[in-house]
């Protein structure tokens, strides 16, 4: 029951900082929230995941050319996984579905962030797994949005089971091992 408990904490959190960060939470007449600049998910395994150990943290940086993302994540098996922000920040659900589909707000079609072809803005490709289970992920993405209509802020993050082969409409990449919800963390 552990998981579930964190999941419908992480829910609320993903609320909260939604919330947030579209200004809701005033302070004062005088008090303005300043654009997030850093933002974190932390994984949570679905049922499925839950049978690897899987864990690990995603980081979100605003860099001068765009969004840094920084992940590491233990306890996958062996190889890629697909890699993608969702949706929702709905971490409620056992198998991972309450994330949604892929965050499309564009309308764009699925594709490769590291070709300059339009895609999905939550396409953050494939994330690799060595023999120990262990992923480490540095992209810079400069179309990765931390604040405004189209923010990351609030949304959920899936690693799934099978590798990404970027394929129509979303990439054949399987099941979802976890899945997390990116909320605001203090700045530099």
């Amino acid at each position: 029951m552990r998981i579930r408990s964190l999941a419908y904490a992480a829910t609320a959190a993903g609320a909260v900082v939604a919330a947030a960060s579209m200004g809701v939470f005033a302070q004062g007449p005088d008090m303005k929230m300043a654009a997030p600049t850093k933002a974190i998910a932390v994984l949570i395994p679905t049922k499925s995941g839950a049978l690897k150990g899987i864990d690990g943290t995603i980081t979100f940086t605003k860099v001068e050319k765009g969004t840094r993302v920084v992940a590491k994540i233990t306890g996958l098996p062996e190889g890629k996984h697909g890699f993608h922000i969702h949706e929702f920040g709905d971490a409620s659900s056992p198998d991972g579905k309450a994330a949604g589909g892929h965050f499309n707000p564009k309308g764009m079609v699925h594709g490769d962030p590291s070709k300059t072809a339009p895609r999905h803005l939550g396409d953050l490709g494939n994330i690799v797994a060595n023999k120990e289970g262990v992923a480490e992920y540095d992209m810079i993405d400069p179309d990765l949005p931390m604040s405004g209509a189209n923010s990351i802020i609030g949304h959920g993050v899936v690693i799934h089971e099978k590798a990404d082969d970027f394929g129509q409409p979303v990439g054949n990449a399987g099941g979802r091992l976890a899945v997390a919800v990116i909320g605001i963390a203090k700045g530099e």
